[in-house]
């Protein structure tokens, strides 16, 4: 199981580096988990895949001066953020340099802020922004605790189902002891994602029930 997370796009202000995007989101990461669930600030994860699309070697985005060897590729900088950012979990990242475009009927929802290559302008412009054709993306999959959360929280929607107004449901070849059984895996599973926090949440809501 896996949770999917995003940023698009991905806050690269105009003609900064990707260490100075990373750099401005060192007290939390610039992309939103995408599944209705409540996100905990400085949440942890076990296991990550990562990939960023557009940022790499664009004439918008300039390396800065480092003493840092000239051989640091873009993927070594998001390696070292994914593993300063979520230390002790196994992180894997892939960088595309083509970003994703944008062109209708995609819609423009973009803020006035964003460029037209999708980056961040330190200020709106003075007159009619034009269309953004593209925009850098990341995207993740995390194997994390917050998976508890998700799991646990499908366990009791579907323990609240009252199965005699379901009838249709069974008589379509649906056994309740087979759904029953499926109920207790998916708690099973959601254990799986369990840390003492999240098992001190679920005490609490199971005092509250």
């Amino acid at each position: 199981v896996a949770a999917a997370w995003a940023s698009v796009p991905f806050p690269a202000l105009h003609g900064s580096s990707l260490r100075d995007a990373l750099c401005a989101h060192q007290q939390d990461v610039p992309w939103k988990l995408l599944a209705s669930c409540r996100e905990r600030k400085g949440s942890s994860c076990f296991a990550q895949a990562v990939v960023l699309r557009g940022v790499g070697k664009d004439k918008h985005i300039r390396q800065p001066r480092s003493p840092l060897p000239a051989w640091e590729s873009t993927e070594h900088i998001l390696q070292c953020y994914l593993h300063t950012a979520f230390p002790g979990a196994f992180s894997t990242c892939h960088v595309l340099e083509q970003p994703c475009y944008t062109q209708p009927p995609y819609p423009q929802f973009f803020s006035p802020r964003v460029s037209r290559q999708g980056f961040l302008l330190d200020k709106p412009p003075t007159c009619s922004p034009a269309a953004v054709e593209s925009i850098p993306v990341l995207a993740a999959l995390q194997s994390a605790p917050v998976l508890h959360t998700l799991l646990y929280g499908l366990y009791k929607d579907l323990q609240k189902l009252n199965t005699r107004r379901c009838a249709s449901f069974f008589s379509a070849g649906v056994e309740h002891d087979d759904f029953q059984e499926a109920l207790h895996e998916l708690r099973t599973l959601s254990q799986c994602y369990e840390t003492e926090f999240e098992a001190g949440e679920s005490e609490d809501e199971a005092d509250s029930d």
